[in-house]
């Protein structure tokens, strides 16, 4: 069907992809525009994302390995000179507030009053455990909706174009008073362009958006195994 209608034509008429978007009025342009623009961002945000998220990972294991193979401050000047990884960000903060209630116990102690910390130091340190896995979230979350807006939002678009070109169809007929091939294929030929396009922007999109979503929640999944075994590890040692 499609190739009978790319067939039909006036005199050197061609219904090719190309043709049809160089002499398509400014709307299907626009339209083919839009979606052609989503998907390219939609490409370069999954594989930006991909590349991120597997070097986070990786990093994240390697540091859990060696913070069980290693001290507290070790692992901080580990955690200084390495490259960054959600987990390393968390240790970095749970740390940061341990040495603060650590110098305040110090303090409190040189002053010969009684030390009162205890559940309340632990909920502070949860707090800003809890505080730097929302921000390594927040950021490994970063550009992805847009995964989703594009899934959601280029069908829709597609379906606009689609319209538009059927739209134009039926005007051509009620101008040349002919249904015939050769006055509805041009109209038909750029809807189903405009569909195209916007199924090559949002199905991509909806797998990339897939995929991503699940690398975090393992991601948020290992910094949420790491901070009960650091808050464990620092009731034990220190309350």
């Amino acid at each position: 069907m499609i190739h009978v209608l790319m067939q039909a034509g006036g005199a050197g008429d061609r219904l090719d992809i190309i043709s049809l978007i160089a002499n398509a009025g400014p709307v299907p342009k626009a339209v083919l525009g839009v979606l052609a623009l989503m998907s390219l961002l939609s490409w370069y945000v999954i594989g930006a994302k991909w590349m991120y998220l597997g070097r986070a990972y990786r990093r994240s294991l390697r540091f859990v390995e060696q913070f069980w193979n290693s001290s507290l401050d070790d692992m901080w000047k580990e955690a200084e000179n390495a490259a960054p990884s959600p987990v390393s960000e968390v240790f970095r903060a749970g740390y940061l507030e341990l040495v603060k209630l650590r110098k305040r116990h110090a303090q409190v102690q040189a002053g010969g009053k009684a030390d009162e910390g205890g559940l309340g130091d632990i909920e502070s340190l949860e707090r800003a455990l809890a505080r730097a896995r929302t921000m390594a979230i927040t950021e490994m979350e970063n550009k992805v909706p847009f995964l989703a807006t594009t899934a959601s939002a280029a069908p829709f678009i597609g379906l606009f174009g689609t319209v538009w070109g059927i739209m134009n169809s039926f005007r051509n007929i009620g101008a040349k008073g002919a249904a015939n091939l050769a006055t509805v294929a041009p109209g038909i030929a750029e809807a189903l362009v405009a569909t195209a396009i916007g199924l090559v922007a949002a199905i991509p999109a909806v797998m990339g958006y897939n995929y991503l979503s699940r690398r975090i929640r393992v991601i948020s999944a290992e910094m949420e195994t790491f901070t009960n075994d650091f808050l464990n590890i620092i009731r034990r040692r220190f309350f």
